[in-house]
């Protein structure tokens, strides 16, 4: 079974900063590609970032490069987004979410440079987590 549970999450002043943590569990095979997405009441649900279990590559939204960082532990077991220079349009809810290996393909034009993440790449999902940036 393909468990993810986020934690990490808060209130925190503009300009802080906050490190969501996604730990996993399953089989190994269901964790080829970790994202977090954010979904803010009124608006669309939004991929913020992810990364490639296996290599490590990353992809960021314009919006939160050089803001955000996305890596994971030694055993790709718990998948972290450093969150920095927090602005309070970073509000929202935000959800650890896996894609497996059967869904390698759908990233190739993420990891290109010209593709953006969408919901359906993804197999399994956490409960999410509030984070909340006063002004």
């Amino acid at each position: 079974q393909v468990r993810l549970v986020e934690s990490g999450g808060g209130l925190v002043q503009s300009g802080g900063s906050l490190t969501l943590s996604c730990e996993t569990s399953g089989p190994a095979t269901s964790f080829l590609v970790i994202a977090w997405f954010r979904q803010t009441p009124g608006k669309e649900s939004e991929g913020v970032s992810c990364i490639r279990n296996a290599g490590g590559q990353t992809y960021y939204i314009d919006d939160v490069k050089g803001r955000f960082t996305m890596y994971r532990n030694v055993g790709g077991t718990t998948f972290f987004l450093q969150m920095g220079s927090l602005k309070p349009e970073d509000t929202s809810i935000y959800y650890c979410a896996s894609a497996d290996v059967g869904s390698h393909y759908k990233f190739r034009a993420v990891w290109m440079g010209s593709g953006n993440l969408s919901k359906d790449m993804f197999n399994a999902w956490g409960r999410g987590i509030q984070v909340t940036v006063s002004s």
